[in-house]
């Protein structure tokens, strides 16, 4: 299934981001991975698709708290 691969794909990808546009773009990508996984969780209630986007989701985190920044 290519969607699966492209989450892994972005799972192992480096995540060392130079630039702000950078990490918002990874953040959107992630997102859309996550959704899309979601819509085939739905269908399959494959326990492996649920892992994938539970790590997917820890990296939208850190990207996010990334971009956020400091208080």
């Amino acid at each position: 299934m290519e969607l699966l691969d492209r989450a892994l794909e972005f799972e192992q990808r480096r995540h060392t981001f130079k630039t702000t546009s950078e990490r918002i773009e990874s953040s959107r990508e992630v997102k859309d991975l996550i959704l899309s996984l979601n819509n085939v969780y739905k269908e399959n209630k494959d326990p492996e698709i649920m892992d994938l986007m539970k790590r997917l989701t820890v990296i939208k985190q850190k990207i996010e708290k990334r971009l956020k920044g400091r208080p």
